[in-house]
């Protein structure tokens, strides 16, 4: 069973950081494509920010300069460093899983909540 696990979500103030991990277990994510997507209330999802398997990033411009992501694939796990938060990064933050080759097999994690309020 393929799992996608978001961790490392919660309250800041603005200006302040946090770092999003996405752990994976049943795929290995070396294969996959990996992005972190956001969804705020009454909005549709948006990509934030991709990591393809060989290493190429891809940003919002809403969040270039300010996000990282970063991928770890001996720990099955990718990160999103979230430096200089603003209140509109609030939102709950998902992993996606697209496999480089077959398209089909891509997976979500469940979201965890960034929240970031004065």
């Amino acid at each position: 069973q393929v799992q996608l696990v978001e961790s490392g979500g919660g309250l800041v103030q603005p200006g302040g950081s946090l770092r999003l991990s996405c752990a994976a277990s049943g795929i290995g994510l070396r294969h996959y494509t990996m992005d972190w997507f956001r969804q705020a209330p009454g909005e549709q999802r948006r990509l934030v920010a991709t990591i393809t398997s060989a290493g190429s990033t891809n940003y919002g411009y809403f969040v270039e300069g300010r996000f990282t992501i970063s991928r770890d694939d001996a720990q099955n796990t990718v990160y999103l460093q979230m430096n200089s938060l603003k209140l509109e990064d609030t939102a709950v933050y998902f992993c996606h899983a697209n496999h480089r080759i077959f398209s089909d097999r891509e997976y979500w994690g469940q979201g965890t909540q960034v929240t970031v309020s004065s």
